[in-house]
């Protein structure tokens, strides 16, 4: 099995922590050079003189970017891509927060789609040049299980994520002759900031924690929380030449908590 990334440059958002930080370590220790991208510079600089280097010649650096600023991530985009070609894409950034659809403001919705699909385009289109030159490309996009069955009280957020998941199939199919693939991963209750967060507003609603966990944990037939690195082992498998005829799927890493057959 050919997972070797030797002479590839991936591009991680939200590489600060969580997914994305583990993310890159994976695709660093496959040989990828990595950049890493986010609001917080001092936490990328950080990581960047941690991550792995193999073999001669591979380099990791960051750069720092808000993806709700959608014209200064272009531009930071393009500053990336015009000094070394990006042949892999990780679109991943911090999820919206939780409530009901019927009270949502009409904003929230608009700042949620530009932070995930406004800066996913941005970000890949910015990419997809230097992937068809050398004939090799994947996109992979850090979604939600929602794309499959919405989660309640998580009524922005099922929504916007639904639309990327479309966006990447649309995307998968016009590539997909160019060596690019595009494919989705779906994280089900990850031990994560996003994680931590969703149990700390129930514990404020006045339950303990353990109930909040075990009320999470009661649908996962694993029994546990996932563990990033995890997560980011299928992102890095999607990377590799041994995953070239995946196109345009959406794979959750959620213990078996979704139910759906697809």
């Amino acid at each position: 099995m050919d997972l070797r990334l030797i002479g590839r440059h991936a591009l991680v958002c939200g590489a600060s922590q969580g997914i994305g930080r583990a993310t890159a370590f994976e695709l660093a220790q496959l040989g990828a050079s990595v950049t890493l991208l986010s609001r917080s510079a001092d936490a990328l600089k950080a990581l960047a003189a941690e991550l792995p280097a193999t073999h001669a010649g591979q380099q990791h650096d960051h750069v720092t970017a808000d993806m709700l600023d959608t014209d200064a991530l272009a531009a930071v985009v393009a500053g990336v891509v015009k000094d070394h070609a990006v042949h892999i894409v990780v679109n991943n950034s911090g999820g919206p927060p939780g409530g009901p659809l019927w009270n949502a403001e009409p904003n929230a919705f608009l700042n949620v789609f530009r932070q995930h699909l406004v800066a996913a385009q941005v970000v890949t289109s910015a990419c997809l040049p230097g992937m068809r030159h050398a004939h090799y490309g994947r996109v992979l996009n850090v979604i939600s299980t929602s794309v499959k069955e919405p989660i309640p009280n998580l009524g922005v957020s099922n929504t916007i994520r639904a639309a990327v998941a479309g966006w990447a199939k649309s995307l998968s199919g016009e590539v997909a002759a160019d060596g690019i693939t595009v494919n989705n991963v779906l994280p089900g209750y990850t031990r994560t900031d996003r994680l931590e967060s969703l149990v700390e507003a129930s514990v404020k609603s006045g339950r303990t924690r353990d109930e909040v966990e075990r009320g999470l944990l009661a649908s996962v037939p694993a029994a546990r929380f996932g563990d990033p690195a995890e997560v980011a082992a299928l992102l890095a498998f999607l990377a590799s030449p041994a995953a070239g005829y995946i196109n345009g799927t959406s794979i959750a890493v959620d213990g078996g908590r979704t139910r759906s057959l697809n």
